[in-house]
This record gives structure tokens, sequence and C-alpha cells, in this order.
């Protein structure tokens, strides 16, 4: 397939950094590469949608709560409560949801990800894919890249709603707050590109996600210890870069496209 995996020459992070930039265009480029492995991907995402999908939404309810607490209770201070839903709603779709959605795909699909390609490497059988000329990018990492990524759009979904109605229940029912003054402000202050922006970041936090856990599980250290350490490795590698992209995309998305007025 003309597509390998990444060997590690060097120990440095530098090094390490570039070779993961590198295995992620290589998983890129395979991804229109033919046959596509339908059946592996279909396995694939069901494998990580029910490791996912259930702590996702239980998850998704205390952070739901969590901001339409703490915001409901900082706009009563300022006089400013027919905003709380606005400022709420909008914090758990552009923020919450992927970044939940995300921090689970990395640390229970890809921890489990990196775990199966890690035990494969060491017992030489990607090694073996390589000799008769399979590529292990193509065959095995490209639909657990794609899966992650369809299961995070679809669970960002699921957070998004279960997150909503968390905090309108929190802010509604606890605070003593007004549901039409909720759903007003919403109406009032949100916009499509705000829900557009958090399917984008869960599609590319599940990209990340799979990427650098298929990268540490092609790459561990010899033996069952190496695999434990590359699992460990890759979910927090994983955590700091979907922290930091979503900084990016957050910066990006608030200087263009413009806030909606009331």
């Amino acid at each position: 397939m003309g597509v390998g995996v990444a060997r590690p020459v060097g120990t440095g992070p530098l090094s390490e950094t570039g070779r993961l930039f590198l295995h992620a265009v290589d998983v890129a480029r395979a991804v229109f590469a033919r046959p596509f492995q339908w059946r592996e991907f279909v396995q694939q995402s069901w494998f990580v949608a029910s490791v996912t999908i259930v702590p996702t939404a239980l998850v998704s309810i205390p952070f739901g709560a969590v901001i339409a607490l703490q915001l409901g209770s900082l706009t009563k201070q300022i006089g400013a409560q027919s905003f709380t839903g606005a400022s709420s709603v909008l914090a758990i779709i552009q923020q919450a949801s992927p970044l939940i959605t995300a921090l689970l795909i990395a640390g229970a699909g890809g921890s489990a990800i990196c775990a199966d390609l890690g035990a494969r490497t060491i017992r030489d059988e990607i090694a073996a894919m390589e000799t008769l000329g399979v590529s292990p990018i193509h065959r095995l990492v490209v639909p657990r890249v794609l899966a992650a990524m369809l299961v995070a759009t679809l669970l960002n979904g699921v957070v998004s709603v279960v997150g909503v109605l968390g905090g309108y229940f929190f802010n509604v029912i606890m605070q003593g707050g007004t549901p039409g003054a909720y759903m007003a402000s919403f109406n009032g202050l949100a916009q499509l590109p705000d829900l557009w922006i958090g399917e984008i970041k869960a599609v590319i936090f599940g990209f990340i996600a799979g990427v650098v856990a298929a990268h540490r599980g092609l790459n561990p250290a010899p033996g069952p210890k190496g695999v434990g350490d590359a699992v460990n490795q890759a979910v927090v590698i994983s955590f700091m870069l979907l922290f930091l992209v979503n900084v990016v995309l957050t910066a990006i998305y608030l200087q263009l496209v413009p806030a909606k007025g009331m």
C-alpha cells in the first residue's frame, strides 16, 4: 500500500512529536486507499460506542448541572438571570460536550485501541503483516481512527442533549429560574454555527484520540510492561493535545463568527 509503520529512531520530545505528525499524515493518506475495511470499521465503531456511551451520558449530567448552577448563581449576583439559558447552553454545546466526548473516547476507546495494537506489536503480528506487504495503517489503524471520529460525532449530540436537559432541570427546578426566560435567551443569542463548531471539534478530537492511541500502540517498548506504559502515554498525550487544540479552535471560531445579539 506504500504506507508503513513509523519506527522510533529517537527519544526526544521533538522526535516523538515529528513521528506522531507523520503518523497522522500516513493515516490521512491511507483513508483513501482501497479496498476500505468496512467490516473492521463497523466492528470498531460498535466496540468504541459500547465502552463510551454510558460513561459519556452519565458524565454529561453533572457537567451540565455544574455549569447551570455556577452560571445561574453568577447571573443572579449581577442581575442578568435572563441570560442564564443562553450562557449555560452555549457553554455546554461549544465547550463541554466536545471535550467530554473526546476525553472519554481517548480514555476508554483510545486505551483499548492502544492496548490491542500494542499486544499485536509485541507478538510480532505487525511485523508479519509488513513482511507480507500488508499495511498495518490501512488494515488496522484507519478503521479504528474513523470509528473514533464517527462515535465522537454521534456522542457529541447525545452529550449536548443530556447536558442541556440537565442544565435546564437544575436551573429551573433547583434555582427557581423561569422556563420561558431560559429558552428565550437561548433563542436570542444562539446560532447555527454554535452547533457546527461543537460537531467539528468532536470530529477533530476523535481523529486526534485515534491517531495518538494507534501511534503509541504500534510503537511500544518491548514486553507487556511496554504496552501498559504505551496506554498510559497515549491517554496523557491525547488529553494534552485535546485541550490545546480546543483553545486554538475556540479562538479561531470567536474571531471568524460574530456574536449574535438579542
